[in-house]
């Protein structure tokens, strides 16, 4: 069993040497073809190697001389493009010339197209060939195309430069005042009518654009920028001259007349004291359509703008409705010359006014075209060359009516001031405005403003107080003193003064807290209207000191009395149907009760001594002349009513007109105490 087991075993493993050694043959004949490949394949590689460097011996210098060749070829062909480059620049003379002479109108593309070729050229020759002649010709062909271009661009704007006419200038006025943009915006004309943008069309200013940027960029030429603020200052400063001269001629739409701003004045006893075209008593007030108290806003006049007559218009025709009362042979006055001459002020005023605004907003509209125009870097100093001008002329025509103000105070004409105040409060209203136009403008001209404005209230400050130094020392003349102890002109000059301050009241308090020196650093309007009511009491302190001392002139104490009665009611009335009152009343609060004790003062010194009338008012009652004759409040009765009031009493006693003697008084039995004057001849 066991050598069964081991031949099985032996037969195994012969086998398996059996296929190992055939395996190990195969290997050996692979390995020996293997041998035999890789010999073949050595033998194949030498001799590619040997082709190859006998073939890279014969290519390389072939593909040298090819490379060498390719490189003066590309050369060649460079330098042709170069040489026609070249001998184009000598050509480009002859290829524009045609296109300059021709000039840029309706060919501008091709005209700024010429301009850049002919540039070229004249660098190319100054760079590399600055003697030759070429560099002459392209040169001053360049030169009459700049000049050529300018011409163009000034013929354009001068062309689209027509002064605005006075109506399209109102008409943006009132548009501004009546849909106001917000304060503070941006000063770029955008908030400028259509109507004052559409001058310019939008093709126009296209070429303009694109003529000054290649004039500013390209051509290296400042010029143009001086003909563009020369051009638009004339054309700004004949807008306005147009609008003022529209202005003057009443073309604004304002009537020059009265205005009643209150109730009756408490004139002199018995005289009426004006009267408006409504046929009621009132007083002129130049306040421009501003009420009393309303604060100025900084939008412009509307065309149909007014400013009434200043306060010499109204004192003349006090004047001259005093004398047509007192005397009932004379005819009234006519007022044409008097008025038509106060009238071309009140127009010169509105004219300035209105010249004002519109500077404001035509700067603003200058500005926007500028912007769109002139390159960025001389905005500023092209703006601030073109608005001198106008800006100027504004300044000196302020400067003249401030002259004038002037020399019509140092001849105590104080009334004066109320010509500047209006102006004052609208340049004050305008200020802000200004300064946002004049943004990025050079010192002195952002200065001259407030310096017109300083001017004007220093003026107006030394006016206001020299009237009241003036209320002081009116002399005591007998020949200008009512004979009848009736309001005295000082009197109601002074009260109607006031009430024409009041109208301006803030600006008024302004101008006086710009001279006060407890004031520096700027003042609220509070303090500005303490100042004023200190002010007016002042006026009044000095108005009563003078009425006292003129009533020493009244040899008849009773007349006297009657006289100081007179002009202390018409005081009290004005102050109470006016704001006066509650003005004064910020610094002195008893100025009504101190009017009424001295009223009261004289009123029982005055009983006391006319005695006389206790007896004679019941022979009045008696003879029924209180159904008779109507005494009307507050009237003189003329020449003839006194004799008529005196016939029916001299009947059964002659001797009575001898007892009254030529004058008397009639005290009427109310509460105001209304006094009378009657008259006899």
């Amino acid at each position: 069993m066991a050598l069964e087991k081991s031949r099985i075993r032996k037969t195994e493993l012969e086998e398996k040497l059996r296929q190992e050694q055939d395996v190990l043959g195969s290997i050996k004949e692979n390995l020996e073809r293997s041998d035999q490949l890789t010999n073949n394949m050595v033998g194949i590689l030498s001799s590619f190697e040997r082709r190859l460097a006998s073939l890279e011996a014969a290519i390389v210098p072939v593909h040298r001389e090819t490379e060498k060749l390719q490189r003066l070829q590309d050369n060649g062909e460079r330098t042709l493009g170069y040489l026609n480059h070249v001998i184009g620049y000598y050509h480009v003379a002859e290829r524009t010339d045609k296109v300059i002479r021709e000039g840029s109108s309706g060919r501008l593309d091709s005209y700024l197209q010429a301009l850049d070729e002919i540039r070229a050229a004249v660098d190319y020759f100054t760079d590399n060939n600055p003697g030759s002649p070429e560099l002459q010709d392209v040169r001053s062909l360049f030169e009459r195309g700049k000049e050529a271009l300018d011409a163009d661009f000034s013929s354009l704007l001068k062309r689209h430069s027509q002064p605005y006419h006075p109506h399209l200038v109102l008409d943006a006025l009132a548009t501004d005042e009546d849909g106001e943009s917000p304060p503070g915006g941006a000063d770029d004309g955008s908030n400028v009518p259509v109507s004052l943008q559409e001058q310019v069309p939008e093709n126009v200013l296209q070429d303009l654009v694109r003529i000054a940027h290649w004039l500013g960029d390209t051509g290296r030429n400042q010029d143009f920028m001086s003909v563009y603020y020369q051009i638009r200052s004339v054309q700004l400063v004949h807008s306005l001259q147009a609008l003022r001269d529209y202005v003057r001629r009443g073309g604004g739409g304002g009537s020059v007349g009265l205005t009643a701003v209150g109730g009756t004045p408490a004139g002199p006893a018995g005289v009426v004291v004006g009267t408006n075209t409504a046929g009621h008593p009132g007083h002129y007030s130049p306040a421009m359509h501003h009420r009393r108290g309303e604060t100025p806003t900084k939008k412009p006049l509307r065309r149909t703008a007014y400013i009434p007559g200043t306060l010499r218009k109204a004192q003349s025709l006090l004047k001259q409705h005093s004398n047509y009362a007192l005397d009932g042979k004379r005819g009234q006055p006519s007022l044409s010359s008097t008025e038509g001459k106060d009238e071309v002020g009140d127009l010169e005023i509105e004219a300035y006014v209105s010249c004002v605004s519109a500077f404001v907003k035509l700067a603003q509209c200058e500005y926007g075209l500028l912007t769109r125009v002139i390159p960025d870097y001389h905005h500023k100093k092209t703006f601030d060359s073109l608005i001198q001008d106008a800006l100027d002329g504004l300044v000196a025509e302020g400067d003249g009516i401030l002259a004038a103000t002037r020399r019509s105070v140092m001849r105590h004409d104080y009334s004066a001031v109320l010509t500047i105040l209006p102006l004052l409060r609208h340049l004050k209203a305008c200020k802000v405005d200004f300064d946002l136009v004049l943004q990025g403008t050079a010192a002195t001209t952002k200065n001259k403003l407030p310096m017109l404005i300083a001017a004007m209230e220093t003026t107006g400050a030394k006016a206001v107080e020299g009237f009241a130094d003036s209320i002081k020392m009116d002399p005591d003349k007998e020949y200008n003193m009512p004979k009848d102890g009736t309001v005295h002109e000082l009197t109601s000059n002074a009260i109607l003064f006031l009430q024409q301050l009041l109208d301006f009241h803030e600006t008024a308090g302004a101008m006086l807290a710009s001279q006060d020196s407890s004031s520096s650093g700027g003042c609220s309007p509070e303090f500005s209207r303490k100042l004023l009511s200190s002010y007016v009491s002042k006026v009044l302190g000095n108005l009563q000191l003078n009425l006292l001392s003129k009533a020493k002139v009244y040899e008849d104490p009773g007349l006297r009395a009657v006289f100081l009665i007179n002009n202390y009611n018409y005081t009290l009335k004005a102050h109470q149907r006016s704001e006066l009152l509650q003005l004064v009343e910020l610094t002195q609060t008893n100025l009504e009760r101190m009017y009424e004790e001295l009223i009261d003062v004289q009123l029982a010194f005055y009983r006391h001594r006319t005695t006389f009338l206790k007896l004679f008012n019941p022979i009045l009652y008696f003879q029924g002349l209180k159904q008779v004759v109507h005494l009307p409040s507050c009237a003189v009765i003329s020449h003839p009513d006194p004799q008529y009031l005196l016939l029916p009493l001299a009947r059964p006693n002659p001797t009575l007109l001898l007892a009254v003697g030529t004058k008397f008084w009639i005290t009427s039995p109310t509460e105001t105490c209304r006094c009378f004057s009657l008259e006899a001849s």
